[in-house]
């Protein structure tokens, strides 16, 4: 008998190691490094990245080259006016290369604004990765203390089954003795049993969301561990903190500027090509003939070799399209104008948010306290019920209504506790500051 209590001892120790605790700061490493929403912004983000570094190729020049070889096989005939007549199989070959480089040296700042429009967009990427690492964040911390919510509630699940079956032990004494009645007895074995029904569909919900927090990070569906028994809060948030200088660290309003701020250089972009342009243009030819044989021997040359190089600028002005420039312009303008009311409705509904989610703060803090005091009530009253009913002085109904009420209580104080939670969340989301 020793020996087999020492081997369930090992085995029960083994596996309450076997079932790791991940804690709020792996799942949210963990999310950071797999999460698919933020590694498909990070791929957008450095593809602008890409963009930007080749931006200061607008200010070289183009160089081309062409090179061609061309072999000919050809009849001719010829017939002259003084009744002359010439026929040849003439065999020729022509080789040709040539080298072009086109300079663009003015064209009203436009390739300056180009640069700074991929600077931008670079910037807005990385802009984006932080509203999505932020909200993914919060995400992640909402899944999780909501896993440790049912973790709670399954406790409070535990203790009503513990309560049930003193009850179905205290109503099955007094009938055995004569001082009950069946239906106390069925009655607290029906409420047993649904206890345990609720158990199990506890354990299916925890196992579903256990699964979600796993997509969120980018992990195996089926991997299971433990998360903590508590929900930590922070009280202390000041509104002030929150509110102050929200337009310099609300992830969302600062890329809603970023795309002003581009919207602004495409509008110089277009306003560019309103203006003149100057290109420097340069050339090296090379060409060679061979003939094997001509026709006409006195005017053709059976070789013929030509390079040379040649330069010059060209200078084009903008006179007459249709007023096509002058409509992209309007166009650019309106965009312009669109990004400024967007981001002004952008900022007007982050303050409301922020407004609404400090005084959804403040009413959670209040309800957390007040239903920290309700537990310890309902707790006591549960266990004066079970003694009353021990001793025979009060119903089985009297001590049902307690249960219920210990029930409820439980119920709004987890629910206090995650709804809290979730306020501190939203004005650290809000804040930019997870």
């Amino acid at each position: 008998m020793r020996v087999l209590s020492s081997i369930v001892l090992i085995l029960a120790t083994l596996n309450a190691f076997s079932q790791r605790v991940l804690t709020i700061e792996e799942a949210i490493g963990t999310a950071l490094k797999n999460n698919y929403d933020i590694l498909l912004v990070k791929n957008d983000a450095q593809s602008s990245a890409v963009d930007y570094s080749y931006a200061y190729a607008a200010f070289l020049p183009l160089l081309n080259g062409a090179a061609g070889k061309v072999w000919n096989d050809n009849n001719q005939k010829q017939n002259f006016i003084d009744g002359r007549k010439r026929s040849a199989n003439v065999n020729s070959s022509n080789v040709s290369a040539t080298v072009n480089l086109d300079w663009t040296l003015f064209d009203g700042l436009k390739m300056f604004a180009t640069r700074n429009r991929f600077e931008e967009l670079k910037d807005l990427g990385e802009a984006n990765v932080k509203v999505q690492v932020v909200n993914s964040i919060a995400t992640v911390i909402n899944n999780y203390y909501n896993i440790v919510r049912q973790k709670q509630q399954l406790k409070v699940i535990d203790t009503l089954i513990t309560i049930n079956e003193e009850r179905v032990k205290l109503a099955d004494k007094k009938l055995s003795v004569g001082l009950g009645s069946k239906p106390e007895l069925l009655q607290a074995k029906v409420d047993l049993n649904a206890q345990r029904a609720a158990r199990m569909l506890q354990e299916t919900l925890i196992a579903q969301l256990r699964g979600q927090l796993n997509q969120l990070s980018g992990i195996p569906i089926q991997t299971e561990y433990e998360v903590s028994d508590s929900i930590p809060l922070n009280l202390a948030i000041d509104y002030q903190y929150i509110a102050n200088d929200i337009e310099k660290t609300n992830p969302g309003l600062l890329a809603s500027q970023k795309t002003i701020d581009i919207a602004k250089i495409a509008l110089k972009e277009r306003r560019a090509e309103m203006f003149p342009t100057l290109e420097f243009n340069s050339a090296y030819n090379f060409g060679r003939i061979s003939n094997a044989s001509v026709v006409n021997p006195e005017f053709q040359p059976i070789f013929s070799l030509n390079k040379g190089f040649n330069y010059g600028f060209t200078a084009r002005i903008p006179i007459l399209n249709g007023l096509n420039t002058r409509r992209l312009i309007k166009q650019a303008g309106l965009d312009l104008t669109y990004n400024q009311l967007a981001y002004t409705t952008q900022k007007s509904r982050v303050d409301l948010g922020l407004d609404n989610s400090y005084k959804d703060y403040q009413y959670q803090k209040k309800a957390l306290q007040l239903e920290e005091e309700n537990i310890l009530l309902a707790r006591e009253n549960v266990l004066i019920a079970i003694e009353r009913f021990r001793q025979g002085v009060s119903t089985y109904l009297e001590l049902r209504e307690a249960q219920s009420s210990l029930e409820a209580a439980y119920n709004r104080l987890i629910a206090a506790r995650y709804n809290t939670k979730l306020a501190e969340t939203e004005l650290l989301r809000l804040k930019g500051a997870l």
